[in-house]
């Protein structure tokens, strides 16, 4: 079967990191492969980093339905291993294309094809990203995907529920043309957060280039409690301060800002004994908080939206102590 440009299925590679991922992986694989007969012979890797929960067991039950699922074991259990494992694996002298997916996200009809089709349309690319957006069940899941679609939440970047395409510098990741991916030497595999950011680094800085594709776009599901929020920012913030150590890239002004307001804010804390007056710093930013969960609470027409300030208290603070503990914040420029 041949796919959009005469592509067929056996030169693409689908790879989906896993580690317990049982309540998300049997939807996440059924909105990837399921309705497409040309995405039912592409290879998908399952590589699972020794998940103590179903996971496995669905993916080999779902292999009776779909016999182009690949279920690999990554001893490494982070997804940057993950990824470089798959393509280490599976990848044949005729691929040509890598397709990162999230077993968290659920995917639109066609989105492989979609993904090679926008490879096509820009030949210059080395990577397709698209855009996430945010949802969830439960009322701390559903305030945090409407927070974290504004800029007081991701900082305008623009594949968080942003609508424009053009090339960028770095996006949520989707496809890689093959050879770039290879000849970089896939991800750093040392990296447990920031992978992406990291890779698109070397990539613009190789001469590749990145388009990000408006119309490209996945629903992410955000995570369920504050407690696993925090920690998913913690290690962004980490893995942010590892990628400005190896490769001394400025911060954009998005980035610095989260840990510049958390600095002022103990500093004013230390300096209340003996000036008040520092204490309307953090009680400005406590005010910012409660107004983002009323007007979250308003646009949502849901008492849930309360959690945003909730939620962008944590996206701000555990980012940016992630950061300096990774990396003194003096020794980043920013921009």
């Amino acid at each position: 079967m041949l796919g959009l440009d005469g592509i067929r299925p056996d030169a693409v590679l689908v790879a989906i990191p896993t580690l317990n991922e049982a309540v998300h992986i049997e939807a996440c694989l059924r909105s990837l492969i399921g309705r497409d007969d040309f995405c039912k012979e592409v290879r998908v890797a399952i590589v699972d980093g020794g998940s103590s929960d179903d996971t496995c067991k669905i993916v080999s039950s779902l292999r009776r339905e779909f016999a182009n699922i690949h279920l690999i074991d990554n001893p490494d259990r982070v997804q940057s291993a993950a990824i470089n494992k798959a393509v280490r694996d599976l990848a044949r002298p005729g691929s040509r294309y890598l397709i990162r997916c999230d077993a968290h996200a659920l995917y639109p009809n066609g989105y492989i094809r979609r993904v090679i089709q926008a490879f096509a349309q820009h030949p210059d690319a080395g990577s397709i990203v698209g855009v996430l957006d945010a949802g969830g069940r439960n009322c701390f899941q559903r305030a945090s995907a409407w927070l974290i679609d504004t800029p007081l939440g991701s900082g305008g970047s623009a594949h968080r529920g942003g609508t424009r395409s053009g090339w960028v510098k770095h996006g949520h990741h989707a496809g890689f043309r093959l050879d770039w991916f290879q000849r970089l030497g896939g991800y750093d595999p040392t990296f447990t957060h920031n992978e992406d950011a990291e890779y698109d680094h070397r990539l613009i800085t190789s001469g590749g280039r990145i388009w990000l594709d408006g119309d490209l776009r996945i629903d992410y599901v955000m995570r369920p409690t504050p407690k696993a929020l925090w920690l998913q920012y913690w290690r962004y913030g980490k893995g942010r301060a590892r990628t400005t150590r190896k490769h001394e890239v400025r911060l954009q002004w998005r980035q610095a800002t989260p840990a510049l307001s958390l600095v002022a804010q103990l500093a004013a804390l230390l300096m209340a004994p003996v000036w008040p007056a520092s204490l309307a710093l953090p009680a400005l930013y406590l005010f910012a908080m409660a107004t983002a969960s009323v007007v979250a609470m308003a646009k949502m027409r849901s008492l849930c939206g309360l959690w945003a300030g909730v939620a962008a208290f944590i996206i701000h603070n555990a980012w940016a102590l992630g950061f300096i503990c990774g990396k003194p914040f003096g020794k980043a420029r920013v921009r």
